[in-house]
């Protein structure tokens, strides 16, 4: 099998893999990264979701070796030590998880969100698409809103 050469989180990793296999396998089964969760596998819940150099991926369709050389960052690369970023500081204050099962991707799909809006209306936070089966889609939206208002 090939390898594929790519950083995780700040560290530079090696993984031997076939070349479709889905990058949320290498995460989780190769290299021990448990924050992007699988739900669907087909794109659609966006559990998984992480940056792939900066913007949001959804690593359960997507192959590792479409990530070779790039840097890819997963829920646990995204507080800086012991400092969480300001959308996991919103994320406890709005106490948006309920069972928690989705929010590291929706904590995901949020940062980026913010990268790219800075006050985004509740029209751009709902065009998220990450699924919450517990429905705290009013606490996500207020934690966003939240969150911007600091950074």
């Amino acid at each position: 099998m090939p390898n594929y050469t790519f950083t995780v989180n700040g560290k530079t990793v090696t993984v031997d893999a076939p070349a479709d296999l889905p990058m949320l396998w290498a995460l989780r089964d190769k290299l021990g990264v448990r924050g992007p969760k699988y739900g669907c596998g087909i794109n659609v819940c966006k559990a998984c979701t992480s940056h792939l150099d900066g913007e949001a991926f959804n690593p359960c369709v997507t192959p590792v070796s479409d990530c070779s050389g790039k840097d890819v960052t997963t829920i646990e690369g995204l507080a800086d030590g012991d400092d969480l970023h300001p959308v996991q500081e919103a994320w406890l204050e709005q106490d948006v998880a309920q069972c928690g099962y989705c929010q590291p991707g929706q904590i995901m799909a949020a940062v980026a969100l913010l990268k790219k809006t800075k006050n985004p209306t509740d029209a751009e936070i709902d065009a998220i698409q990450n699924v919450c089966r517990c429905g705290t889609y009013f606490r996500i939206r207020e934690a966003i809103k939240s969150a911007a208002a600091k950074m």
